[in-house]
């Protein structure tokens, strides 16, 4: 404690890692996603080595783990579910209801992981000036702090979880015109894509301490948020590709409507099971 604070990084007002000269000699190092993630402060030694250690007790660690299992599943799920939702739509007889009744489902799955993640953030230990221990504080349901880029990128990630859910639930709406279709239902999808789109560049700011997305492949937080918004890109080419024609009534095109939303729902499944990896 005491020690002065050596440089700080990060994204425009945000900050995401932060120096410090240790006693014992090297550098402390905190960065946002792996303290909040795994519960670790690294040492930068001489020769610019690199070593990481848990820094926070064992409470805020178990914490971390069930926080990361919980999320991860949901994606897992979700994206699950999203995918067999799209290939029923693609290859399945079966009712429209039936698809929308699946996407349903696995829209309730990104939900909880969305929350989960904000959870996460909320209940992270913190760093404290002098690269001493990461500390815990009490848990928390929500608190409002749009000064945190993680906090930032979670919470916008959960509002476009919402807004997929009034797009999902408006589906189920029958005998609509296009005009209907594409504010009830399109808009919201569209939306909710922008928003999922938003959240992984403002995650990939905080794993690549700038505003410019970079590529750090020896890092799994950096794949699981590359891995994601891949993802969210391919879920905005189904969302465009899924208009409604007003003079015709049909999509602009049914099978990359389908086929952008199964490899979609599949890059966050495997996002979310590579996030079960990224734990204390």
């Amino acid at each position: 404690m005491g020690q002065p604070e050596q440089r700080a990084d990060g994204a425009g007002p945000f900050t995401t890692r932060l120096f410090w000269d240790s006693p014992e000699g090297g550098t402390v190092v905190w960065e946002s996603r792996p303290a909040r993630r795994r519960g670790v402060l690294a040492v930068r030694g001489p020769g610019d080595t690199l070593t990481t250690s848990p820094s926070a007790d064992a409470e805020a660690l178990g914490r971390l783990r069930r926080l990361n299992a919980v999320a991860s599943g949901a994606f897992v799920a979700g994206g699950g579910l999203f995918a067999l939702g799209a290939a029923v739509a693609q290859f399945g007889s079966a009712d429209a209801v039936v698809s929308a009744s699946i996407f349903f489902a696995g829209g309730l799955f990104f939900n909880l992981g969305g929350y989960t993640s904000l959870l996460q953030v909320l209940n992270a230990p913190r760093h404290t000036q002098g690269g001493g221990r990461l500390v815990t504080g009490g848990w928390r349901w929500w608190a409002y702090e749009p000064m945190r880029l993680d906090w930032l990128s979670t919470f916008v990630l959960f509002v476009g979880t919402l807004v997929f859910a009034v797009n999902l639930l408006d589906s189920f709406l029958q005998g609509l015109s296009a005009q209907q279709v594409n504010r009830l239902v399109w808009t919201p999808d569209v939306v909710g894509c922008v928003l999922f789109l938003v959240s992984g560049h403002l995650a990939f700011a905080e794993v690549c301490h700038r505003s410019r997305p970079c590529v750090r492949s020896r890092s799994l937080g950096w794949w699981v948020v590359a891995v994601n918004q891949l993802g969210s890109v391919l879920f905005m080419v189904s969302a465009l590709a899924a208009f409604t024609r007003p003079a015709t009534g049909s999509l602009v095109n049914s099978d990359i409507a389908n086929w952008g939303t199964l490899s979609g729902a599949l890059c966050f499944s495997v996002g979310g099971v590579l996030q079960a990896f990224e734990r204390p």
